[in-house]
């Protein structure tokens, strides 16, 4: 089984990404988890260009890594400094890593107009660069920057450059798309031609995504001999991101049959997808391919009456694979066949009553009529089809809430909820304040519930949006709220709808919270039930 070589820059390229910020503690969280997911190389970040990128490599190079090796990140000497007295040479080798990958110049325009230098000088740039860190004893990953587009001008020059490179002691020659402008056809034709030219060095490719072509050109990359993939977590990067690891693992270990990641590794994709996500606050992209929530999502009823019967009708891996799951949307458009399948997972019995299914799928188009939506808020669902069925035993009744909203002396706004429910015949009142009305309503719930139901904690809220859905009546319009949330093995949606947005957004925090203890008592009961049969 070949081999391919995984070289992650989230920590650098991915965070040169618009809106994208890393704190040291983030860096060194997600180190740890590409680590533990098992990739070859990390790129820490650019040394000595800012005090951030020093205090991480200082603990960093303290961390034990088990899979990966910690790489810094920089460009060949100054034109007019010695290899050996040049600043950013200098920060690569003191930051303690075993391996460097720095860039240089491979289109002879860059060379003329950006750095200002002869094309042979720039040779020597490269030579002696790569050389001075190769005898300090450093792995040396070569990026040859705009190689694509320095082929394409001049490939007599942008040969020598990899040539530089390579005599000076480079272990990896790295053909970069900086540009993200090129075709698949464009990258194969010129990694063959460098291939045959270098059939005795490793060749890794770096590429972008600005013609949504950065996972193609990956690919087709690696088929025409390159072995070191460079890329990021979910794509992220400058403009339009970098290569997306998460779709060319995938690709490569299940489609190709190479090997990216040691077995066991490939299912725990999502995880990291989802965990990158996290911590770099944003929301994770549903529709991305292979980790993205609705990657395996079904909508259409005839879809899922072949998806229950053959997944391979309409899924071209099986979601487990990646660690992600099976998703069966329900709305306006269900048949039975969405229903049924929902009832497996949930222990919905529609066999027992036929005219549930029907029930249910009417319930449904009244409720959309209205202004829900169920294609992402299949926990609001659930509960509903339970309440349908007489099985709904909610885990508490609310009595009543207030949301107060004031300025301090200070002038700083001051949201405060209360909140009554009943929990199993005793009534609970608990206040909490929050970063606004919403927050502290939330905040008040969980206040309220935690001590009957603890595992509420685990639950942390991923996303909330408001929209109008009758804006035609100004400022009484009807808002539709949306809520995902997640615990440490699933994610889930959950919707409320209301002239009142306070009201909207209870309907979906309790829906949210209710769900989570839906699970806890089913799990108990699974395991009651698995005792029992033993």
């Amino acid at each position: 089984m070949r081999k391919i070589e995984l070289f992650d820059t989230t920590l650098r390229d991915g965070s040169q990404g618009a809106g994208i910020s890393f704190s040291v503690e983030d860096s060194l969280k997600i180190a740890k988890a590409l680590d533990e997911f098992g990739m070859h190389y990390i790129e820490g970040g650019w040394p000595g260009s800012n005090p951030k990128a020093e205090e991480f490599f200082n603990f960093a190079k303290k961390i034990k890594f088990k899979n990966s090796k910690l790489v810094a990140f920089g460009s060949t000497r100054h034109k007019s400094q010695a290899a050996a007295q040049d600043k950013n040479l200098l920060a690569i080798v003191n930051s303690g890593v075993p391996v460097a990958c720095i860039f240089g110049k491979t289109w002879d325009m860059h060379v003329k107009y950006a750095l200002n230098a002869t094309l042979d000088e720039n040779l020597d740039m490269i030579s002696e660069s790569v050389a001075f860190l190769r005898k300090r004893g450093l792995e040396v990953v070569y990026d040859a920057e705009h190689f694509f587009d320095g082929y394409i001008n001049n490939p007599e020059y942008a040969l020598k450059t990899l040539d530089a490179a390579s005599c000076a002691g480079a272990q990896t020659l790295c053909l970069c798309e900086t540009n993200g402008g090129m075709l698949p056809n464009a990258v194969r034709n010129i990694v063959r031609e460098v291939a045959k030219v270098f059939p005795n060095i490793k060749l890794g490719i770096h590429t972008h995504n600005d013609s949504d072509c950065a996972v193609a050109n990956t690919i087709i990359a690696v088929q025409e001999g390159c072995s070191m993939v460079q890329g990021t977590v979910n794509g992220l990067g400058e403009r339009c991101g970098n290569a997306n690891l998460m779709s060319i693992i995938p690709a490569l270990q299940l489609k190709l049959g190479m090997q990216c990641v040691k077995p066991g590794k490939l299912i725990k994709l999502t995880e990291l997808a989802l965990y990158v996500d996290e911590i770099a606050n944003i929301a994770p992209n549903d529709r991305q391919p292979y980790v993205g929530r609705n990657a395996f999502a079904h909508k259409a009823g005839i879809h899922v009456s072949a998806v229950a019967k053959n997944s391979k009708t309409y899924e071209h891996i099986t979601p487990f694979e990646v660690g992600n799951e099976r998703k069966v949307l329900v709305s306006e458009l269900s048949g039975r066949s969405n229903l049924a399948f929902k009832a497996k997972e949930f222990s919905l019995d529609f066999d027992k009553d036929p005219k549930a299914a029907a029930s249910i799928i009417k319930l449904v188009k009244e409720y959309e009529k209205i202004g829900y939506q169920f294609e992402d808020a299949e926990a609001s669902f659930i509960l509903l089809a339970q309440k349908e069925l007489g099985r709904y035993k909610p885990s508490f009744i609310l009595k009543s809430f207030k949301v107060s909203v004031e300025i301090d002396a200070r002038g700083n706004l001051v949201s405060e909820a209360s909140v009554k429910i009943d929990v199993n015949g005793k009534e609970e009142h608990c206040v909490a304040e929050g970063d606004g009305p919403v927050n502290a309503l939330d905040n008040s719930l969980r206040k309220a519930l935690r001590k009957h139901y603890p595992q509420i904690d685990e639950v942390t809220l991923v996303d909330f949006k408001v929209r109008v859905i009758n804006s035609g009546a100004g400022t009484a319009s009807k808002v539709r709220t949306f809520v995902e949330s997640r615990d440490s093995n699933s994610m889930w949606g959950t919707v409320g709808v209301s002239e009142n947005i306070i009201e909207a957004s209870w309907e979906a925090l309790a829906d949210a919270l209710e769900y989570k203890i839906m699970k806890i008592n089913l799990s108990k009961r699974r395991k009651i039930g698995g005792k029992n049969a033993q």
